[in-house]
């Protein structure tokens, strides 16, 4: 079969980041292009000891690879669209918004616990300013701690300490049973001995069994999308969060193909655009770039199609989810940015622009901190 032609795209090296822009590659071969990924390392995948908000600004994941396809190296680029900055170079166009995954945060837990089942003080692990808002919002008794690192990452680190616990105590049983052979009297506590337990474990268990954990962790929060996409739904169990207490990120769950203004955009724009996905991540996207804040204060927001208007949910807390500001309107489709825009003015006279301002301080005061430990001793 005859092609379109080739195209050169970038994608970050994560497993994640590579499943994702598999999909994109898939889909623009379904309409006959040849595709061939090309991998760039991120300032936000060299630091890997430090949360999100601490990066500087919203991008850290992004720059690089858009700076390749300003640069021409590249034809375009592959982004999570919830790690773009809301500003974008002049020249440089959202070539298509494929059609969205699910938006949603999910709770996971080792035993398939849901928020309301979890103990008082359960250690909850995210890497999100807006979902540890949330959570404690939700439940103020919780204690959320920091958790960075790829989705299979997180999943070993809230498995491993029942796992080598597990471990131990099976161990022990086979120690046990070996020193009663011949004890018809004798009745072993597991069926199974330890290696016969470690062959039926998945893949994601036997790394988190090998894996050094400072902070147990008794849940952690996560996007449904990308644990869909990393394939390991199946292998945890998981609570879906309603989207309306636990408002999604801007653009969670939608994937970004960034391109120069151009015939090329136009063609990949023409291929694997989602109408419906574009309008509904715009509307998401114009209200945090209106009311500000990045990935520095805890925004959520969450807009859906429903005939002529988008429907379209707020929230706008503090950083420890004391106090917030909420709302939902439905936005006309045919002036969706406009009318996003002015939702957002509104939003930010009610009160959310002083929360954000508050976030700001904060930001400003921990990176204050962080850079005064990092000067050399005696200045």
């Amino acid at each position: 079969m005859r092609t379109r032609g080739t195209l050169r795209l970038a994608t970050r090296g994560s497993t994640l980041a590579r499943r994702q822009a598999g999909l994109v590659k898939s889909a623009l071969e379904d309409r006959r292009y040849e595709v061939e990924l090309v991998t760039v390392e991120t300032t936000g995948d060299q630091i890997t000891d430090e949360l999100i908000h601490r990066l500087g600004k919203t991008g850290a994941f992004v720059r690089e690879l858009d700076e390749r396809v300003l640069e021409g190296d590249l034809d375009g680029a592959i982004h999570s669209m919830k790690d773009m900055p809301t500003e974008q170079p002049d020249d440089l166009v959202t070539a298509a918004v494929p059609e969205r995954g699910r938006p949603g945060d999910v709770l996971v837990t080792p035993e398939g616990s849901t928020l309301s089942e979890l103990p008082d003080g359960a250690t909850v692990g995210t890497s999100s300013l807006r979902r540890g808002a949330q959570l404690q919002a939700e439940r103020s008794d919780l204690s959320v701690e920091p958790l960075r690192g790829n989705v299979d990452t997180r999943l070993e680190k809230l498995l491993a300490p029942a796992l080598q616990a597990e471990h131990q105590e099976r161990s022990e049983a086979d120690k046990e049973r070996k020193g009663n052979t011949g004890n018809e009297n004798f009745e072993p506590e597991y069926d199974r001995t330890v290696e016969e337990w470690f062959d039926q474990l998945s893949e994601l268990e036997r790394q988190a069994l090998g894996r050094e954990v400072a902070t147990e962790y008794d849940a952690i929060v996560l996007a449904e999308a990308g644990l869909e996409r990393s394939g390991l739904t199946h292998h945890v169990d998981y609570e879906q969060l309603p989207t309306g207490t636990f408002v999604p990120a801007p653009g969670q769950g939608a994937l970004a193909v960034t391109a120069t203004d151009g015939e090329t955009a136009r063609e990949i724009q023409s291929a694997i655009d989602h109408p419906r996905s574009r309008v509904e991540t715009t509307v998401e996207r114009t209200i945090l770039a209106t009311l500000g804040g990045g990935c520095i204060a805890p925004i959520g927001v969450y807009a859906v199609i429903q005939g002529e208007y988008v429907h379209t949910a707020v929230s706008v807390f503090d950083r420890d989810g004391e106090e917030s500001v909420t709302a939902t309107r439905d936005l006309p489709v045919e002036t969706h940015a406009d009318a996003a825009r002015a939702f957002a003015d509104d939003l930010a006279d009610r009160g959310a622009a002083t929360l954000i301002e508050r976030a700001r301080e904060a930001a400003d005061d921990e990176n204050g901190a962080v850079a005064e430990e990092d000067k050399p001793q005696g200045t």
